[in-house]
């Protein structure tokens, strides 16, 4: 049986090597000395998961584990940890949390530092240790022998790499045989990486490239089989009776199978698109559909092609991908895109979207395949940004890589009454650095703490970018900042300097003008 020191130094090993090949080599060494039974076990560990998923299983539940002495020697094998955590979230009832407790101790009590570390990493889903699954698929692929495309097709259709890993390494190609991409089997779309600016996407992108509105809508897969029409979710839900208007644009088109990757929303009669929330209420309902539909009708338009008839086109550059969708669909059910080399028209495209209330465009490579579920480098956003100075109310004590810090912070405006609303909270944008001082600084003006938060005198100013705002009935304010991040500290400005409530409402009421001024 493999040792667990095996797979945690494999891990390591991984996480110390910049090249991408090297990490291939070094994860498809590793699998290859994997039996059978352990494939799935090693492929998830080192993709960052369990098999069990989170299942009651958490950073608190580990912390109070933790307080056996861990063990001087290795003696665990990958399947004796397997088997204890499915142990522990498979526990139910009265005096779970105990009995969890119970099990993960006598885990830890057989765990290494080296082994605990990776432990608590692994199950707070902070194992950053450079094996993401486009890697994995990769390093599946070199172990088997395999193509890593004929790989990465079939994980897409089996919604991830641990159960194709076994068939790949055991079975060769004809265990990859029962995956394939067909009508009714929802894939994980692919995903973008953010962008700072137009030429910002087009130096990343090497020349000419698509670029196509990026919506605030719902992202929707659609297939066909026939007559058969399914929308799913981008969580693979099937949302078919939520959404006829789907339904009957995708059966109206002349072929017999189809996979089709969009984004469907509420537009109002002016062309103008609905905040995320309300388009959201469709999606859901399965009564009164009919009278939804009246009131608040769903647009769909599609941006990708992954399958027409028996033609498969994920491994296809884009261009071929386009080509096809634009030879099945009308112009009304496709996404509006231009495809240039100009920076200058591609700045105009990006204005008139922004005019129209979207978010901002979405830069493609015209040669890149379809990789699902993966961010990849070659779809960039790009969106409008603001920013904020807001002030530090509290921070909560991080875990995983950034246990020991003060990492995710609680935001708040000035308001009308002399004090700070409340807009949200983020732990992104921080380097190690900033982590480190703020961690001190905040302690230093700490007044209260409680269940992992610290609550500190509001003297500390921060920048922080965000996309949009939202209504949220979370928050006093009533508003909430959409996908915040740190910019910098600001210890130029004092808290009186912050930005004011007022400022907030006036960001959101320029936001909702935007959306009424839609052609």
């Amino acid at each position: 049986m493999t040792a667990f020191a095996d797979l945690v130094s494999t891990s390591r090993r991984v996480a110390e090597t910049g090249s991408r090949n090297a990490k291939t080599s070094l994860l498809a060494g590793f699998l290859r000395r994997l039996a059978p039974e352990e494939i799935p076990i090693g492929v998830a560990y080192l993709s960052g998961e369990t098999r069990q998923g989170r299942s009651g299983v958490g950073y608190a539940l580990l912390r109070d584990a933790a307080s056996v002495a861990t063990a001087p020697l290795p003696s665990l094998t990958i399947a004796d940890v397997d088997a204890a955590l499915a142990e522990a979230a498979s526990i139910a009832g009265s005096g779970s949390r105990a009995a969890r407790t119970r099990v993960l101790a006598a885990l830890l009590a057989r765990a290494t530092s080296d082994e605990r570390d990776f432990l608590f990493r692994l199950v707070t889903g902070e194992l950053r240790q450079g094996a993401l699954e486009s890697l994995m698929i990769d390093a599946v692929a070199a172990a088997a022998s395999l193509p890593a495309a004929r790989v990465r097709e079939a994980a897409m259709v089996a919604h991830g790499i641990v159960d194709v890993a076994h068939a790949a390494l055991i079975e060769g190609e004809n265990g990859l045989a029962r995956y394939a991409l067909a009508p009714m089997q929802p894939i994980a779309p692919m995903l973008a990486q953010p962008a700072d600016d137009i030429g910002d996407a087009m130096r990343a992108l090497g020349g000419s490239a698509a670029f196509e509105w990026k919506l605030d809508g719902a992202r929707v897969q659609v297939h066909r089989r026939g007559d058969d029409v399914r929308v799913f979710t981008r969580s693979r839900n099937d949302v078919t009776a939520s959404a006829p208007e789907i339904v009957e644009a995708v059966r109206a088109t002349d072929v017999d199978e189809l996979i089709l990757d969009g984004e469907a929303i509420a537009l109002r009669a002016s062309g103008a698109p609905e905040p995320f929330q309300v388009t959201m209420r469709r999606f859901g309902r399965t009564q009164d559909v009919a009278q939804m539909q009246d009131a608040l009708p769903l647009s769909v338009f599609f941006f990708d092609c992954l399958r027409v008839d028996d033609r498969i086109l994920t491994d296809q550059p884009a261009r071929e991908r386009f080509a096809a969708m634009n030879h099945v669909l009308p112009a009304t059910l496709r996404m509006p895109r231009i495809v240039t080399a100009d920076e200058a028209e591609a700045t105009a495209f990006y204005d008139d979207a922004l005019r129209r209330g979207h978010e901002g465009v979405m830069a493609k490579a015209l040669d890149a395949p379809y990789e699902a579920g993966r961010r990849a480098p070659t779809w960039l956003k790009v969106k409008r940004l603001h920013t904020l100075d807001l002030v530090v109310l509290a921070a909560e004590w991080g875990h995983g890589r950034r246990r020991g810090f003060l990492s995710n912070l609680h935001l708040g405006a000035r308001d009308d009454a002399g004090g700070y609303t409340m807009l949200g909270k983020t732990f992104k944008g921080m380097t190690d650095d900033m982590l480190a001082w703020q961690t001190s600084a905040l302690q230093a003006i700490a007044t209260s703490r409680d269940d992992g938060v610290v609550f500190v005198r509001p003297e500390l100013v921060v920048e922080i970018a965000f996309n949009d705002l939202q209504a949220s009935p979370r928050y006093p304010g009533g508003l909430a900042l959409r996908f915040a991040r740190v910019k910098r500290y600001r210890p130029d400005k004092r808290v009186e300097d912050a930005d004011t409530m007022e400022t907030v409402r006036a960001i959101y009421e320029n936001q909702l003008a935007r959306g009424n001024q839609g052609n």
